[in-house]
């Protein structure tokens, strides 16, 4: 007796993952809780005094330093400050606005590249940025922030549409309207804060997402 051959289902396609993975949140997390004990410190409800300049001082990219135009603090902060700056903010509004880019974009760029080169794009972005900041800037103030990484994912965003619609033979003019609109937002921003704003570390991050984007190959 033979029983008649069975063909296994077809496979489903793996179901879109509701939210941002949790490498994501993991990072958001490490830099909301270092921003919830300087809030609190600088409000008077956390250790014996404000811990937030202190940090800055510890953590921030500081220019000079690159220069010996001042003196780093500890063994290899001139080294340390490419990464330890983008997990500081100047409030919660600057955490948040990083945040939400953070973990808005790159649940699609992880689901597009997968986590680890997600990760590696920021972290490439991050030093970036902190080099670019560094040979343009002329600022004796620190820099702190993610937005340099943020900018990371938002050039290797319009890096792959720009290819794929290169591949597709489609107009790449959307890409280039939104570039130059990036560009326009920071120039505006950057007057309204009275220069307070690192463009050059937006710069440096976007240039080494967009490199890193013209020359990777979407996840199968």
């Amino acid at each position: 007796m033979t029983h008649p051959r069975s063909d296994p289902p077809p496979s489903r396609a793996p179901e879109p993952q509701p939210g941002a993975p949790g490498f994501l949140w993991a990072l958001v997390g490490v830099m909301a809780a270092i921003e919830a004990v300087l809030s609190l410190s600088s409000a008077g409800m956390f250790g014996s005094g404000d811990l937030r300049w202190p940090a800055f001082a510890l953590g921030a990219f500081w220019a000079p330093l690159l220069w010996d135009a001042a003196p780093a603090i500890y063994p290899g902060q001139t080294v340390l400050m490419f990464i330890t700056y983008a997990f500081l903010h100047g409030g919660l509004l600057h955490l948040a606005m990083n945040s939400v880019v953070l973990l808005s974009l790159g649940k699609f760029i992880a689901a597009e590249i997968g986590a680890r080169r997600t990760l590696l794009v920021l972290f490439a972005a991050a030093v970036t940025g902190a080099a670019c900041f560094g040979l343009l800037s002329t600022s004796p103030a620190p820099m702190i922030g993610a937005s340099g990484a943020v900018f990371g994912l938002i050039g290797l965003w319009q890096a792959m549409d720009y290819r794929a619609r290169k591949q597709a033979g489609l107009t790449v003019q959307p890409v280039v309207m939104a570039i130059l609109g990036l560009a326009l937002a920071n120039i505006v921003l950057f007057v309204i804060l009275s220069g307070g704003l690192a463009w050059e570390a937006h710069l440096g991050g976007w240039i080494a997402g967009w490199l890193y984007g013209m020359r990777t190959t979407r996840r199968a």
